[in-house]
């Protein structure tokens, strides 16, 4: 967790003066999805220092791909700058995301979010943390009643998830609707209770993988659209909430997947 903690705060404060800089910012497949040198910098700096204490440890990053290691029962998570279109805008609305896997469990996770300097961390079993003080889900019990935030993917129109017309139903029934722009962000923001539920799809194991251990360590529940919980090392949709208005928020997804 030391190793996690201090690379997230060593990368966080690469991105803090690049952030509003002029940056070289180029298009990866899909529109509007950017990458910035800062991405590519970010990580490199974190590959290197779990690297430099952890030589042996296997590492999936964003930009870079899977890095085998020899000791493959470990592997790290990174998204080194999620939210790389708010941070290329100046938006100051991202994140690094850093997550340990032990034998395909996450068993700890960091979020930093630079900007507001908060960091979130979760160890398995240990609780969540916001700057070192204790982190809780909300006790929101009716969907009706619910703040929630959520995300949609490049290719929207493309998505067989329907995910504006959930948005739209949604919004509709009154319930107040955010969208950040960083999943990472997002999943922390459930975990210290901002937000009751989130729900997204096509989001990658780096953007999850830290957030989810928050949310579950912070008491609440994070499935599949399906409603599994099993494991989330594959792309896929994700639902994270405080955990009472769970099975609420499935059934209005279910409507407009099935």
């Amino acid at each position: 967790m030391e190793v996690a903690v201090h690379t997230a705060l060593q990368a966080g404060k690469l991105l803090t003066k690049g952030f509003g800089s002029s940056m070289e910012v180029k298009e990866k497949p899909g529109r509007h999805n950017l990458v910035t040198q800062y991405d590519q910098e970010s990580e490199e700096l974190i590959l290197s220092s779990i690297r430099k204490r952890f030589p042996a440890h296997a590492f999936l990053g964003e930009e870079g791909g899977m890095s085998p290691g020899e000791d493959s029962s470990y592997l790290w998570i990174v998204d080194p700058l999620d939210g790389t279109v708010n941070f290329a805008h100046g938006i100051p609305l991202f994140s690094v995301s850093i997550a340990c896997c032990f034998e395909n469990e996450v068993v700890a996770g960091v979020v930093y979010q630079p900007i507001t300097e908060e960091l979130f961390a979760a160890q398995k079993g240990k609780g969540a943390t916001r700057n070192g003080r204790p982190l809780a889900v909300t006790s929101c019990k009716e969907l009706d009643e619910a703040f929630l935030v959520t995300g949609f993917p490049y290719n929207v129109e493309e998505n067989p998830f329907r995910c504006i017309d959930l948005f739209a139903h949604l919004a509709g029934k009154g319930i107040p609707l955010r969208r950040l722009g960083s999943a990472a962000l997002d999943l922390s923001y459930v975990a210290c209770g901002s937000f009751d539920g989130f729900w997204e799809v096509s989001l990658e194991p780096w953007d999850v993988a830290a957030g989810k251990l928050l949310v579950e360590e912070a008491g609440g529940r994070v499935t599949r659209y399906g409603g599994s919980a099993g494991s989330f090392l594959k792309r896929g949709t994700v639902v994270a909430t405080n955990g009472s208005i769970h099975d609420e928020l499935l059934e209005e997804i279910h409507a407009f997947t099935s």
